[in-house]
């Protein structure tokens, strides 16, 4: 298969990730379809997707001629089996957990033409863990972007031994086709390079926090105004939502078996609780309402 043989692209999991993905593939030109089993959830990302392209055509980052063709190109569907069977390349954006994530690749590989690369947005889940679910383990290959996709200008696309090179660069192909900057890493490792950078100082920050150091605000007052980071720990983690690092810190804890790599108390305190960050309106910080889903 060549880069122009990719027409169509299916996008599994309309959530936090799927949706804006999907529009990114649909700005690109490609046909795409959003697929989730949730109808709300397909309702919710269309409505989203509405008010986030009106607002880049109110600020002339883009024309109205250019977001009406993008939603021209895409559509969405509760079956997955309708939007695998059309597409030639998938990418998955389902909840971050390996058993959810095997159960959704058989499926796909099951239902999608033979040539198709199903590709994972798995921000921490290495592909070799989840391609034994398959009968295509050359074509499967982690495809990570960063939230939220439509401005984060990065994606860490992860081959292990069984990806091909064919696969590999087909993936770079499309980054490259939805204006995206794409980096090919050709060794596994969970978490890749950003997250794991990222993690570290997450750990580090939650450490300080947890023993009476400074308090989380602080603490994100200290990295944004000394380190110069547009946002501070705390505040990152409301943004990519706070049950997405807990299941992150899960699968990295139950890879390694090391205590460190254990969720922290205070996190799993929030999940209970339901407080996940900006799109649940609390979590460190509470929100008002027309803040979330941004």
């Amino acid at each position: 298969m060549k880069k122009e043989d990719i027409k169509t692209i299916a996008v599994i999991g309309a959530g936090q990730m799927g949706h804006q993905i999907a529009m990114l593939c649909a700005l690109g030109g490609y046909k795409t379809i959003l697929q989730d089993v949730n109808e709300n959830a397909l309702s919710n990302a269309d409505a989203v997707l509405q008010r986030l392209i009106d607002k880049r055509v109110q600020k002339n980052k883009l024309s109205e001629e250019e977001a009406k063709k993008a939603f021209s190109l895409l559509t969405m569907t509760a079956s997955l089996k309708e939007a695998a069977a059309k597409a030639d390349f998938i990418i998955e954006a389902v909840v971050e957990k390996l058993e959810v994530k095997k159960e959704v690749f058989a499926q796909l590989d099951e239902y999608a033409k033979p040539h198709a690369i199903l590709a994972t947005n798995s921000s921490t889940i290495m592909n070799s863990y989840i391609a034994g679910a398959t009968n295509r383990p050359d074509k499967v290959i982690n495809m990570h972007f960063f939230f939220p996709a439509l401005v984060m200008d990065c994606v860490e696309v992860v081959t292990s031994e069984k990806t091909s090179e064919e696969t590999a660069q087909l993936t770079m192909g499309v980054c490259e086709t939805i204006n995206r900057t794409a980096v090919l890493l050709k060794k596994e490792i969970s978490g890749f390079i950003a997250n794991r950078i990222l993690g570290a100082l997450q750990r580090e920050a939650v450490y300080l926090y947890e023993n009476g150091y400074a308090d989380y605000k602080d603490i994100d007052t200290i990295c944004r105004k000394a380190l110069n980071h547009p946002i501070g720990p705390f505040e990152l983690m409301d943004l990519s939502g706070i049950d997405v690092g807990y299941y992150v810190m899960q699968q990295r804890y139950a890879e390694t078996g090391d205590p460190a790599d254990k969720p922290f108390g205070c996190i799993e305190e929030k999940v209970k609780q339901g407080h996940l960050g900006r799109k649940t309106g609390k979590g460190w910080y509470e929100y008002a309402k027309e803040e979330v889903n941004q």
